[in-house]
């Protein structure tokens, strides 16, 4: 039997702005919509395998059923604005791809799909109908299936409706849908139904009567008496509601299956377009050879010693430059070459004679030619397109060839599968054409890139702090931190201890072994064997969150024991278990730290993550031992004292806040007195800490609901606290008020030092979004000019080292801290300058303070 499906254009639309999170383009287009539209399409493609597929849309028109009932609908609100510039765009993807849309004016889409669904189940098709509305489980029958979706990020769903599956969730057959909306109502449609009759009245009254009608002809019979009085008195609007649910079978559409065909969706037209909607997920399902459409590029190709004779004789400003594979690629002038030579050759010769080049990689440019301190030759056209727009995900040279040339050209990983699928003698051409391209690229999105950040006033964040950032990362890379293996070995072996007499501890508790890493299993041994209190069971079992077991863990010690297996195992895995692989022939650990990962600026490690090593918990920061100067040398840790909140008292020019760090007070302490009215000499340790979650909950916009859950307390409690600090610093409430309000706005926060954050979710449709980005809005620009901060300090101190011709050098940044290995005889006068690099790094209303400590491991620093 062949198949056909059916798409309930808007319902699936709907369902998909509301079920994905704000999702835009480069240039702002809201994308989330239609990208789980066709995540559920191409869901159902996999798992359907359809012979035929159409999609159907409402028209912006008045139906029949407005002519039956003039408040039809009438209390929708209109479309977000956000989905309704998806829907012309969702048509135009679908009408590239070839998939026929079915619309006709007086109709809704689900009477279309209905008609057509019942004249294919006469041809003898098999029919799926796929929607977010479940009206349409009415026409469920053998060989008519509706799957209601729920797109999602990542993990789209399609749920199979069939007769037996409406009949277990309703307790009522397909056909039975339309009594049942005739009888309760639908509020989204505004179809009346019976006063005060509800879902579960409803469904008791048609499992009696079957239908509407006969249950009036049954009138004496009908429970409760409220149900009874409302069919009296209101029959006639059940018999209404009824015809408004009912789907017409009878519109005018007629299936064409030559037309619905499926056919190769994945074409030259819908690839450009899923370019556009930078939908780089989908891409992997088009033929790249058949759907390519870039130019051939005129790089001209010679001998080694012939480029570096063509470029000895330019008299270039600027030159974009790619290198490779023993390839060297460079455009300028309009003109491209590329040779086979090792670009150790080529970068003296191009420094000799190019003011600057253009590259998409800094970091090896760097390698080739030694840089310690950046001089301005070299402009990164990926941290450009990052400070444009921090909120993307990939910033290579196809993402900035769409974005600001328009161009559309081949990607690393596509150029890569090229080389796997051709024959060995044709990869040297591959390869020189992805260099043309990047060094193409490279020399042409300069001037626009460099126009960007100057209109939009990050031509400074640019080259004063990220550009020289490049050579303070790399420089801090390649100089690794040195791991003491045994501390390594000793920190194992306490692990594997403790874990295994927790699991023996647990085994006893729970009167069996069992696989404690299992939420399954565990659910099962806590709440069924042993009957602990337990939240509701779902399909997967019990939950055993940490929130869930948080707040048993005091009264069953079970439960406080799995905490701590679940922590120490973290631990080990992690950290013991992990960082041994990533130790280099130096001994040493080169962690990668990036630049354009974070949207708020903040530099991000990885290979391995350094950044996230606990501080707050012994068993964390034991850690840090593992961590060494080589012989002769000490660690020297400089670590921002409260930087947020300085920023917070900057930003926000509130005299009390400014006033509590120019008098060097304990800043929670100070808070604590003026929040709740006691002298400082009064103030309890409890009322401290509530306080410094309070300093730190205002920088992140902390609910009253996320404090409670913070400190324990009551709701009502938090909130008071909340009100009593912004009543002790007014200013730092209209600040963040303000924030807000600018970010709704203009669509952006911003730092101290202009840098840009995009905040899309601040006009979400969904309120837990819009809230979110709120708070993103709120914490931005303190964050994120704490992190500028941060970068200028390591910049000035990177410097000033290399300049004195020190031997010292910054092995680690983690967020607010500096951790410098210097030979002894070098200490004091590194101490000298992070302490003064760091509290000079910028101008505040209050002091910046650099806490230093010094160490034989990083462990004894703190």
């Amino acid at each position: 039997m062949k198949k056909i499906v059916y798409f309930d254009g808007h319902s699936v639309l709907n369902r998909a702005f509301y079920g994905i999170s704000t999702l835009t383009t480069t240039d702002g287009f809201p994308t989330n919509a239609i990208y789980g539209f066709l995540a559920i399409l191409f869901k159902i493609m996999e798992e359907e395998q359809p012979d035929y597929l159409a999609v159907a849309f409402d028209v912006h028109a008045p139906t029949f059923r407005h002519q039956m009932y003039d408040a039809y609908k009438g209390t929708r609100k209109p479309m977000p604005e956000d989905l309704h510039l998806q829907v012309p765009k969702m048509k135009e993807v679908l009408q590239a791809m070839g998939i026929p849309v079915f619309e006709q004016a007086g109709y809704e889409a689900d009477d279309l799909i209905g008609t057509l669904a019942k004249k294919s189940r006469a041809d003898g098709l098999e029919v799926v109908i796929v929607t977010g509305d479940r009206d349409l489980l009415q026409l469920v029958e053998p060989q008519i299936r509706v799957k209601l979706a729920k797109p999602v990020r990542g993990n789209s769903q399609a749920e199979d409706y069939t007769v037996e599956k409406v009949q277990e969730q309703y307790g009522l057959l397909p056909e039975q849908i339309i009594d049942l909306k005739g009888l309760m109502g639908d509020a989204s449609d505004n179809i009346p139904g019976l006063p005060g009759v509800g879902e579960k009245t409803a469904t008791a009254i048609l499992k009696k009567f079957s239908t509407v009608e006969n249950a009036h002809a049954h009138l004496e019979e009908i429970t409760p008496p409220k149900a009874k009085r409302a069919f009296e008195e209101h029959y006639d609007m059940a018999l209404l509601s009824k015809r408004l649910a009912t789907i017409c079978l009878e519109a005018p559409v007629a299936p064409d299956y030559e037309a619905l065909q499926c056919r190769d969706y994945f074409n030259a037209r819908a690839y450009q377009l899923f370019k556009e909607l930078e939908f780089k997920r989908f891409l992997d399902r088009f033929d790249q050879e058949d759907t390519s459409r870039e130019e051939t590029l005129e790089f001209t190709q010679m001998d080694g010693e012939t480029l570096l004779d063509t470029i000895s004789r330019m008299e270039a400003g600027t030159a974009g430059i790619a290198f490779a594979q023993g390839w060297f690629a460079l455009c300028a002038e309009g003109k491209g070459y590329i040779a086979r030579i090792d670009a150790a050759a080529v970068l003296p010769v191009l420094q000799a004679h190019i003011r600057s080049v253009t590259t998409f990689n800094s970091r090896g440019l760097i390698d080739g030619l030694g840089v310690e301190i950046y001089d301005g030759w070299f402009f990164d056209a990926r941290i450009a397109a990052y400070l444009l727009n921090p909120i993307k995900n990939s910033y290579d040279y196809d993402d900035i060839a769409r974005d600001y040339l328009k161009l559309q050209c081949k990607s690393r990983k596509e150029w890569l599968d090229l080389k796997k699928s051709a024959d060995p003698a044709a990869t040297e051409d591959i390869c020189r054409q992805q260099l043309s391209w990047e060094a193409f690229v490279a020399d042409a999105a300069r001037k626009v890139l460099e126009k960007e950040l100057e209109m939009l006033q990050m031509h400074d964040l640019f080259y004063e702090m990220e550009m020289p950032l490049c050579v303070s990362l790399r420089c801090m890379e390649k100089k690794g931190v040195l791991i003491q293996p045994q501390e390594l070995v000793d920190y194992s072996a306490y692990l594997s201890g403790q874990l295994d007499a927790l699991q023996e501890k647990i085994y006893d508790a729970a009167g069996e072994r069992f696989n404690i890493n299992s939420p399954k299993q565990l659910g099962e041994i806590l709440f069924e064997k042993l009957q602990l209190p337990a939240s509701k069971k779902t399909k997967s079992g019990y939950s055993t969150a940490v929130e869930v077991l948080e707040k048993l863990k005091n009264d069953y010690p079970i439960v406080d024991d799995v905490l701590i297996y679940r922590q120490f195992s973290k631990f080990k895995s992690t950290y013991s278990d992990a960082l041994p692989k990533f130790v280099a022939e130096d001994g040493r650990i080169h962690s990668d730290f990036l630049q354009t990962v974070t949207a708020t600026g903040r530099i991000s490690s990885a290979n391995p993550n350094l950044q996230n090593i606990p501080v707050r918990t012994e068993l964390g920061r034991s850690i840090r031992k593992v961590f060494v100067p080589r012989e002769g040398c000490i660690f020297i840790d400089a670590d921002y004292s409260q930087i947020e909140l300085r920023v917070l008292a900057h930003l926000s020019k509130d005299e009390g806040l400014i006033q509590a760090f120019y008098e060097g007070e304990d800043i929670h302490k100070s808070t604590a007195a003026k929040v709740f009215h006691v002298p400082a000499a009064e103030v309890t340790p409890l009322q401290r800490r509530n306080a410094k979650a309070v300093n730190f909950g205002i920088v992140y916009g902390i609910s009253a609901y996320g404090l409670s859950q913070d400190l324990g307390i009551p709701v009502k409690e938090a909130k008071a606290y909340i009100e009593q600090y912004f009543a002790t610093y007014p200013k730092v409430e209209q600040f963040l008020k303000n924030i807000v309000a600018s970010t709704k706005e203009t669509g952006y926060s911003y730092t101290m030092f202009h840098r840009r954050r995009p905040v899309p979710e601040i006009h979400a449709a969904n309120a837990v979004q819009r809230g979110f980005g709120e708070r993103i809005a709120m914490n931005s620009p303190v964050q994120g000019s704490a992190a500028d901060i941060m970068k200028l300090a390591m910049n000035a101190v990177h410097k000033e080292l290399k300049e004195r011709g020190l031997k010292s050098a910054i092995v680690l940044q983690v967020h607010d801290e500096l951790l410098v290995e210097a030979p002894l005889e070098e200490a004091d006068e590194v101490s000298a300058i992070l302490k003064e690099k760091m509290e000079s790094a910028c101008s505040l209303a209050v002091p910046l303070v650099a806490e230093l400590q010094r160490g034989s491991s990083w462990y004894e620093t703190k």
